[in-house]
């Protein structure tokens, strides 16, 4: 009777434990999903005998199937997912290996239709190889187009360039004939950089310099938001190009933005140390020119720091503190309050360039300065020879 009781609950407790390993999660096969399909070769019959690999993206399992000689398979408990699915195999008719890779998802309970044929994706690739190469010329046609409209507008200026030097020695008197010629050349270098830039191939890896130079030939011809546009698509397309930068902040300052001129140049020195002096310079010029006095008094302390070589930096910085002088009232007299540094820069000035084409104007503003301040020393530091 003991006996008895034994083995009828030895029965129930593996009957318990089937029960456990049937319902257990992640292993019944209703939470598995299956793929089948008919693969066909190169001539679009079916495809015997070729290999089928699914394989986990995320785990890397695989599974793999063979296709019958009517090309079908079938793969069942694969574990739902995406896989990479390749089909493989000696195309019968051509003796060649043939080989393609797609993915797929297996979803739970479900089967994947995996149908495939050799025959249309080599038709397919056929067709994009074709079309790409129809491309390839074409964009070989607009890289000429391009190139050949960007060299003409640059020799034109580079011939602006030169009619430019030389009518600037000229009095301004007799500069008529040269000015005329500026203004045919710039027309002439903004049309053939307009139409390079309309040539060029879509994202040409030189389109940046097309954009750079036509910011250059709209700034020359004093088209001022057309160069800010054109500069900053060459920085949109090249953002690492310290003088892309300089010209936006050329521009910039001539609008009299000069917060975002300023932002402008500080990257052309950010991006160039060796040039952040020279970039510098060339803001404090615009600003100076520009009548901009002032605010050209910081472009050149930072062009004076950098550079400390510099004599026209000093000089401009003298001219540009002297200009920007504040004054004050004491009782019934009006004072003038000598900016810090401004003596030190014509002095500075002077001692670099004694002979400089500036230096007449800096001894003549050291005066003016003796004259407004009691005590202000105006002896002009001169270095001896050797040291």
């Amino acid at each position: 009777m003991q006996s008895a009781n034994r083995i009828r609950n030895g029965f129930i407790a593996v009957m318990a434990l089937c029960a456990v390993l049937l319902f257990a999660p992640g292993i019944s096969a209703q939470n598995m999903g299956s793929a089948a399909g008919e693969v066909k070769n190169l001539e679009g019959k079916p495809f015997a005998d070729a290999t089928v690999v699914l394989k986990n993206k995320e785990s890397g399992q695989t599974y793999t199937a063979k296709t019958d000689k009517n090309g079908h398979f079938v793969q069942i408990g694969i574990r739902p997912g995406i896989y990479i699915v390749t089909f493989s195999g000696q195309d019968p008719a051509s003796k060649q290996q043939v080989t393609y890779e797609t993915n797929a998802a297996i979803t739970s309970g479900e089967e994947a239709k995996l149908d495939f044929n050799f025959k249309d994706i080599l038709s397919k690739q056929t067709a994009e190889q074709a079309e790409a190469r129809k491309k390839q010329q074409e964009d070989a046609q607009k890289f000429e187009g391009m190139k050949a409209h960007f060299e003409a507008g640059s020799a034109a200026l580079d011939e602006a360039k030169q009619v430019k030097d030389a009518m600037m020695k000229l009095p301004a008197d007799q500069r008529s004939a040269q000015q005329e010629q500026l203004k045919t050349l710039y027309g002439t270098a903004m049309s053939e950089l307009e139409a390079s830039q309309k040539a060029a191939p879509e994202k040409d890896a030189n389109l940046h310099l097309v954009y750079y130079k036509l910011g250059v030939a709209y700034d020359a011809a004093g088209k001022n938001d057309e160069a800010v546009a054109a500069y900053q698509k060459a920085i949109e397309l090249k953002p690492l190009q310290a003088a892309y930068y300089n010209n936006l902040g050329n521009v910039l300052a001539r609008q009299g933005k000069i917060p975002e001129a300023g932002q402008a140049y500080g990257k052309s020195a950010e991006l160039d140390p060796a040039g952040a002096a020279s970039a510098w310079m060339n803001y404090g010029i615009v600003l100076y020119n520009a009548n901009r006095l002032k605010d050209a008094v910081d472009p050149f302390r930072k062009a004076t720091t950098l550079d400390p070589k510099n004599a026209d930096a000093w000089y401009l910085l003298g001219a540009s503190l002297l200009a920007s002088m504040e004054t004050k009232k004491e009782g019934d007299k009006l004072i003038y309050v000598i900016a810090p540094g401004n003596v030190e820069a014509y002095q500075k000035y002077l001692e670099l360039a004694p002979t400089g084409h500036f230096a007449g104007d800096a001894k003549a503003s050291l005066q003016a300065l003796e004259s407004l301040g009691a005590g202000v020393e105006t002896k002009v530091k001169t270095k001896k020879k050797g040291s």
